[in-house]
């Protein structure tokens, strides 16, 4: 990490809540709590309802720790990047050791939480899963290489298979295939938006793939992981975790996610030069030519959301049925 000068400012009262909030990155922190309670939901195990609530409450607080420690030690890349430049560390509103200490503390409470209310395989692999977004990812990928989403992104696919784990104790093929959504759905979904941000991570010195390997590259890469994606998503069908209306979100969704690759593919996007990519604060600000890659991020993130929402509607309408006859426990 590199050392970058703050004033302190959390003495001066400066600090408000919502800059420890925005601390746990809300935004992947929602995505953390949204698929863990899926994972949770479309078990075979049904939990009590209050020890799930605890359950996926310690996920999401292990989540935000995660976060909070990757804010912590990015926060010198985070102050050259005009898309995180008002984070608040790199702005002055809170300390990094302050923020350390917050994220520790934090994962702390939530592993311990997650081993009282549900099980201590849950809660292993929700440390396990901290420390490999805190560490492995943010301290030994992000800055050495440009696998570093590929394998990074791990981390982000653990959260259903913690849910899963917290109901049921056990990893089983359903399990896996929820983290392989995921794993497989990271790559195409970071470096679409990598590809028109690609100057931003060059400035930082980030060795993000469009930086490393080149656009053209990576516009293939990302057509790639799109095939796969498309048929690990389907899984779920043949192994009898989703069902019709599942199978009918999937393909629908498999294919457009398909075609907008192909159209990232054919485009031009990221070669515009580092300065043209390097785009504004501003999360989809784009110029012309990076469109296709814009939209490719922007539907990959309300691809995931209907994947996994088609499996909450499916299971969770099970889980009312069985509350209501006296099925649950």
């Amino acid at each position: 990490m590199s050392d970058i000068s703050v004033t302190s400012t959390i003495g001066h009262g400066l600090a408000e809540p919502r800059d420890f909030i925005q601390l746990m990155k809300p935004r992947v922190m929602s995505l953390v709590v949204f698929t863990a309670f899926v994972g949770l939901v479309a078990a075979p195990t049904m939990m009590n309802p209050i020890l799930a609530m605890v359950s996926v409450f310690a996920i999401a607080l292990g989540g935000g720790a995660a976060g909070v420690l990757n804010m912590w030690f990015d926060a010198d890349i985070d102050a050259q990047m005009r898309r995180t430049r008002l984070r608040p560390i790199p702005a002055g509103r809170i300390e990094g050791h302050t923020a350390l200490g917050f994220g520790l503390v934090m994962a702390v409470i939530a592993v311990v939480t997650l081993g009282a209310a549900a099980n201590y395989f849950a809660a292993g692999l929700l440390a396990f899963t901290i420390f490999f977004y805190a560490v492995i990812y943010t301290m030994m990928l992000k800055r050495h290489t440009a696998h570093n989403i590929v394998i990074g992104g791990a981390a982000g696919a653990f959260p259903p298979m913690i849910g899963w784990i917290a109901a049921t104790g056990t990893v089983d093929i359903n399990a896996v295939i929820l983290f392989g959504i995921i794993f497989l759905w990271t790559p195409p979904h970071f470096w679409a938006l990598a590809l028109y941000k690609a100057g931003d991570y060059e400035k930082a010195g980030v060795p993000m793939l469009p930086v490393v390997a080149g656009a053209r590259a990576t516009r293939r890469q990302i057509t790639l992981y799109a095939l796969a994606l498309a048929i690990v998503a389907l899984a779920p069908v043949f192994t009898g975790l989703g069902g019709m209306l599942y199978g009918l979100v999937a393909v629908l969704f498999s294919l457009t996610f398909i075609a907008l690759s192909f159209r990232v593919l054919h485009s031009h996007a990221g070669e515009g030069g580092a300065k043209a990519a390097a785009g504004g604060a501003d999360l989809y600000e784009v110029r012309k030519g990076d469109k296709a890659a814009r939209d490719l991020f922007g539907f990959s993130i309300l691809y995931l959301f209907a994947l996994f929402a088609a499996l909450l509607a499916e299971h969770g309408l099970g889980l009312y049925v069985a509350i209501l006859t006296g099925g649950g426990t």
